[in-house]
């Protein structure tokens, strides 16, 4: 399956919206952000979220379905704009396995690179395909975060994960 991967934009918002929500529903156990909370948000929300933040998506070229998408945050204070974050990466079950995460991950360090000197991920625990891959992406373990969400009653940890990009000349 051939896909293209581009910033989403405000236009882009409804078929965001309904992927993010698909995420969210589907493993509410692999994202910080709830389907309860998101799900009262409008398309004008999901917008100004795609304006205000670097989120890519990758299309179907035959469909131009939204298959998946992933978002960084490139923090702003003078301590910590050294390293990167990757969030909310999700694609869609009936393409899973066809190289669209790989290719999402490998776009947004891509792009990610020039700016900051590491970035890091977050995954569930015990979502080892997402773990395979961002091992596979050249992402190490550096820690694991137990009891860090919470649904229901249920606890899950996830794993912190790092991708070293550069390493600055010390003088």
């Amino acid at each position: 399956m051939q896909v293209t991967i581009n910033k989403l934009s405000a236009s882009d918002a409804d078929d965001y919206r309904d992927l993010r929500l698909e995420g969210l529903s589907a493993h509410p156990e692999a994202f910080g952000a709830s389907w309860e909370d998101e799900s009262v948000l409008s398309v004008e929300d999901f917008a100004e979220r795609l304006e205000t933040n670097i989120v890519f998506g990758a299309r179907r070229n035959d469909t131009k379905a939204l298959v998946g998408a992933v978002g960084l945050r490139i923090p702003t204070a003078s301590k910590t704009r050294h390293k990167g974050a990757i969030w909310g990466m999700y694609v869609r079950p009936e393409t899973r396995g066809s190289g669209i995460g790989a290719a999402l991950i490998k776009h947004a360090v891509d792009h990610i690179r020039p700016m900051v000197e590491e970035v890091t991920i977050i995954v569930g625990s015990t979502n080892t395909a997402a773990h395979k891959l961002y091992s596979k992406m050249g992402f190490e373990q550096y820690g694991l975060e137990r009891r860090a969400l919470k649904i229901g009653q249920t606890y899950y940890d996830e794993v912190l994960m790092a991708l070293v990009l550069h390493t600055p000349s010390v003088k």
